[in-house]
C-alpha cells in the first residue's frame, strides 16, 4: 500500500480498493472468489475493526465497502447544500484525523465510485473535486456498462493507473471548508507559475 498515516500501526500488504456508491454490496458479492482478491464487507463494522481486518489481509488486492471519509464527505456535501453547518464539518474532520492518527482508519489506495455520473451534483464535486483533486488517478468512476459493473471492476483491478500517493490527511482535510464546489483546485492552478506542470 502506498499510503500510510503517520502513526498508523497497520500497513496492508496489498492494494486496497474501496467501492463506494449504491450497489457496493452487490459489487463485492460479484467479485467474491476471484483469485488474489479478498472482498471485505466492512460497512457496518466499527472503523477500528475494519482497519484491522484490512491490515490483516495478505491478498494482492483487498476490496471493501468502507469509506474512511464518508462522514466528512457527507458533512461537506450538506454544508454546501445549506443543510448543515461549518461546525458539523469541523467535528467530522477532527474525528477522522483522530482515527487516522490512531491507526483506526486506513485510506484506500483507490476509490471506485459506482455510477458517479448519476450521483447528485454536489456528491460528484466531492468525488471528482474535493477528494479527487488530491490524487486524481486514485478516484475511478465506473458507470455500469452493458457487460455489467462487476466485469468493469474486474478489468479495472488488472490495470489500476499509477499516481502520486494520497497526501497526509492532516495536510488537506482541515481546509475542506474552503474547497467550494466548481472551484476546487482553481486557487492552486492560479498560483502555479506559468509553464509549471501539474502532477497527477
Amino acid at each position: 500500500m502506498e499510503y500510510t498515516a503517520a502513526a498508523a500501526p497497520f500497513t496492508p500488504a496489498g492494494t486496497v480498493v474501496a467501492i463506494v456508491g449504491d450497489g457496493a454490496a452487490d459489487a463485492l458479492d460479484a467479485l467474491s472468489g476471484i483469485p488474489g482478491v479478498e472482498t471485505l464487507a466492512l460497512h457496518d463494522d466499527e472503523p477500528a475493526l475494519g482497519a484491522r481486518r484490512i491490515a490483516a489481509s495478505l491478498s494482492p488486492w483487498v476490496v471493501h465497502d468502507a469509506d474512511p471519509l464518508i462522514h466528512v464527505a457527507a458533512a461537506w456535501v450538506e454544508l454546501y447544500e445549506e443543510r448543515s453547518t461549518l461546525g458539523a464539518l469541523d467535528v467530522e474532520i477532527e474525528t477522522a484525523l483522530s482515527r487516522f492518527g490512531a491507526g483506526e482508519a486506513i485510506m484506500p489506495d483507490y476509490y471506485v465510485v459506482l455510477d458517479a455520473s448519476s450521483a447528485d451534483e454536489t456528491w460528484r464535486h466531492w468525488w471528482c473535486g474535493a477528494l479527487g483533486y488530491r490524487a486524481p488517478r486514485r478516484v475511478l468512476p465506473v458507470d455500469a456498462p452493458a457487460s455489467g459493473t462487476a466485469t468493469a471492476i474486474r478489468r479495472l483491478l488488472t490495470s489500476l493507473p499509477s499516481s502520486r500517493p494520497w497526501p497526509d490527511p492532516g495536510t488537506w482535510l482541515p481546509g475542506l471548508a474552503f474547497e467550494i464546489p466548481d472551484r476546487v483546485g482553481v486557487r492552486d492552478t492560479a498560483a502555479r507559475p506559468r509553464g509549471a506542470a501539474s502532477t497527477g
